[in-house]
């Protein structure tokens, strides 16, 4: 679906409010080639508001609705879909109405490892509507994608890609979140019982790239470490022992052929004062690329810690803007970040 007349504003509509939808709206409402025409959002507290109150901006003249039909009939060329967990028919109806959308969510990184049923009505709803999906963020998204088919434009052979991800959550997650979901301050026994963490998600993302390099990765191997505080560890309220766990690592490796081709793992502590020898750097990213033209690097997300709360969802939610442009001219379907061209920011 296009734009209208050349050089007109894209027409851009968010759903949901959370923290990373809240800077991708902001994004939208200061970018200069981009008109915020609607806004979707869950709760009774934030329905009638404007979407300037939502993000921190002043009033903007958009009031947000909790109407799927009020979204539509504001015509968006694109639409930001952000919510904590997909709603498949609300997507295709979206879709079939002619609205292009970009997401963070993780379900449409990569078509081939879609669940059939959805993968088949979310292509047939982008035909109809003429329109197209595409999933991208920093992590998944940027980290194992962007970068990863940069990097590997100047090699004729991969061995294996590494990329390790490190984050303080201290400040950027709830207690609750710290303790009862993700395990911090569990015995090393009592973590070690817990579900694995679903990382499908960067299963998918790694495979857009191995598979545009003619190498689809064919199985994948999901590993949980933990390591223990030394010491009592103060959160923000709570305090969870020493001898609990402090530091977890989920790696998760892809093969192709029976030999071992990506590797994503994720670093997360909310201290560095454990018993183990793991390096543990600051937020960020470590990146290793072994083969013909091997590469290492490292990229550091230099957030003052006092705003990890809340400055760090701007590197999750501003590519997705970034990207609406090169979606809308997409052709009709799910669109990965290999089908698409390298993604400029537009900024004045």
């Amino acid at each position: 679906m296009g734009t209208g007349e050349s050089g007109a504003r894209i027409r851009v509509a968010q759903w949901a409010t959370g923290t990373v939808g809240a800077f991708a709206m902001r994004a939208v409402i200061e970018h200069p080639g981009m008109e915020l025409v609607g806004v979707r959002v869950y709760s009774a507290a934030k329905e009638g508001k404007d979407a300037g109150e939502l993000c921190g901006l002043p009033p903007v003249g958009i009031i947000a609705t909790r109407s799927i039909e009020a979204i539509i009939a504001a015509r968006p060329d694109c639409l930001l879909y952000m919510p904590e967990s997909t709603d498949a028919a609300d997507i295709c109806r979206l879709l079939s109405s002619g609205i292009n959308i970009v997401t963070t969510r993780s379900e449409f990184f990569h078509p081939d490892m879609m669940e059939p049923a959805l993968r088949v009505a979310v292509e047939a709803a982008c035909v109809s509507g003429g329109s197209s999906i595409h999933a991208t963020g920093s992590s998944p998204g940027f980290i194992t994608e962007a970068l990863p088919i940069a990097i590997t434009s100047m090699s004729r052979r991969v061995d294996f890609l590494d990329i390790e991800e490190f984050a303080n959550c201290l400040e950027g997650c709830s207690e609750d979140m710290l303790i009862d979901v993700m395990g911090f301050g569990d015995t090393p026994e009592a973590f070690a019982a817990r579900h694995t963490p679903d990382h499908a998600s960067f299963e998918r993302s790694l495979n857009v790239v191995a598979a545009a390099m003619g190498l689809p990765l064919d199985s994948f191997e999901t590993s949980v470490e933990g390591a223990v505080c030394r010491k009592e560890t103060f959160l923000r309220t709570k305090a969870i022992p020493a001898g609990t766990i402090g530091v977890q690592r989920v790696s998760v490796t892809g093969s192709c052929n029976g030999k071992p081709l990506m590797r994503f793992s994720s670093n997360w502590y909310v201290t560095t004062d454990v018993d183990c020898d793991w390096d543990l750097r600051k937020d960020g990213w470590r990146v290793s690329l072994q083969g013909d033209a091997p590469v290492e690097m490292t990229l550091n997300l230099p957030m003052p810690i006092e705003e990890t709360m809340r400055a760090s969802a701007r590197y999750t939610a501003h590519r997705p803007v970034n990207t609406i442009p090169f979606v809308v001219a997409a052709p009709p379907g799910i669109v990965t970040t290999a089908m698409l061209p390298n993604i400029v920011a537009r900024l004045a």
